[in-house]
């Protein structure tokens, strides 16, 4: 039979929503950046879809 242990919970005090506070601007900017190129690309595949 397997032992049965006991968890002792932490006293770690609980996070609040001010402790928690990220940055995402340059995700934000990188994630602008890719849509404009995936609409550029797009574009072009179908301009050149018309003229091929």
């Amino acid at each position: 039979m397997a032992k049965k242990t006991k968890r002792v919970k932490s006293a770690s005090r609980a996070r609040t929503a001010e402790e928690f506070n990220p940055d995402y601007t340059e995700i934000k900017t990188d994630l602008k950046r890719i849509a404009l190129l995936a609409g550029m690309f797009l574009t072009i595949l179908i301009i050149l879809s018309f003229v091929l």
